[in-house]
C-alpha cells in the first residue's frame, strides 16, 4: 500500500477531524490547515498515537495571502502533498438578515472561502517548484447541483441562505475547469456533493429531511470518507472533472 501526504482544508471542523482520524489511521501524512490552535489539539487528542504524521498550519483562507503563505510552510517543512482535500468552512457566513436578504460581506465571504480559495491554493500546489501533487477533491454539497427545498425547514428565510448554494454550484464549475486546465500536469480534479449528515439538528429537522430524501435518511458521519476516499485512489486514475453525488438519492428526484 502507498501512503500518501494530504492537505486538508478545514481539519478543524466536523468532517476535518473524521477525515484526518480516517486517513491517520491508513498511515498517511496529514497537513492540518484551520484557524484554530485549539482544534489542532483536538485533532491531536483523537489521534495520539499518529501525532508525528499530523502537521498544522495555522491561516485564515479568506486573507489574500493563505495560499502563498501554505506554500511557504509547506516548503519550510520540506512537505509536498500529493493530494488536497478543499474542506474548508465558516458558519458565521451563512448568517442571513431578518428580511431574508444575504448581506454582501456574507455572500462575498462564503464565495471567497468556496471557490477563490480552493482555486488559489491547488493552483499554488500545482505549480510549485518539486510539486507533487496528483489529486484534489472538493467538497461540494448537493445544493450545487439543486436549489434548496424550502419544505425542509421551519424558517427558510433564516435557516437557508441561497448564497450556499449559489457558492457550491461555483465549486462544483470551478472542479471542471480545473480538471480540464491541470490535466496537462496529470493532476485530477474531482468533487463529492454531499446531502445532509446527521449531528447538528434536531428529531423534528430530521424527520422532515427523511420524507424529502429517497433513502429515508440523512446520511450518517461514517459515510463521509468513502466517497472521498474513492476519487483520490489511484484506481480511479480515469476519473477527472466528476461532481460524485453522495447525497442518499436527493438530487435523483
Amino acid at each position: 500500500m502507498s501512503y500518501r501526504t494530504i492537505l486538508l482544508t478545514g481539519a478543524t471542523g466536523k468532517f476535518g477531524r473524521i477525515f484526518t482520524r480516517h486517513f491517520l489511521e491508513l498511515g498517511n501524512v496529514v497537513v492540518a490547515v484551520g484557524r484554530s490552535p485549539q482544534g489542532f489539539d483536538m485533532l491531536l487528542s483523537d489521534s495520539p498515537s499518529h501525532e508525528e504524521r499530523i502537521f498544522f498550519i495555522q491561516v485564515d483562507l479568506a486573507e489574500e495571502t493563505a495560499a502563498k503563505m501554505i506554500s511557504t510552510k509547506l516548503s519550510e517543512q520540506n512537505l509536498y502533498p500529493d493530494a488536497l482535500i478543499n474542506n474548508a468552512r465558516n458558519l458565521d457566513y451563512l448568517q442571513v438578515e431578518e428580511t431574508g436578504m444575504v448581506k454582501r460581506s456574507n455572500f462575498l465571504a462564503e464565495y471567497t472561502l468556496d471557490v477563490v480559495a480552493p482555486y488559489e491554493l491547488t493552483m499554488a500546489l500545482a505549480i510549485a517548484r518539486n510539486s507533487q501533487l496528483r489529486t484534489v477533491v472538493n467538497i461540494g454539497s448537493q445544493y450545487g447541483s439543486v436549489a434548496a427545498n424550502l419544505n425542509l425547514y421551519e424558517n427558510s428565510s433564516q435557516s437557508s441562505g441561497l448564497h450556499y448554494g449559489v457558492a457550491k454550484a461555483a465549486l462544483e464549475q470551478l472542479t471542471r475547469e480545473l480538471a480540464i486546465r491541470l490535466a496537462g500536469r496529470s493532476i485530477r480534479v474531482n468533487c463529492v456533493a454531499f446531502g445532509g449528515v446527521e449531528g447538528r439538528v434536531d428529531e423534528d429537522f430530521k424527520k422532515r429531511y427523511a420524507f424529502l430524501c429517497p433513502s429515508g435518511r440523512m446520511l450518517y458521519e461514517n459515510e463521509i470518507v468513502g466517497p472521498v476516499e474513492l476519487l483520490l485512489s489511484d484506481k480511479c486514475s480515469a476519473i477527472t472533472g466528476h461532481i460524485l453525488a453522495a447525497d442518499g438519492g436527493w438530487t435523483a428526484w
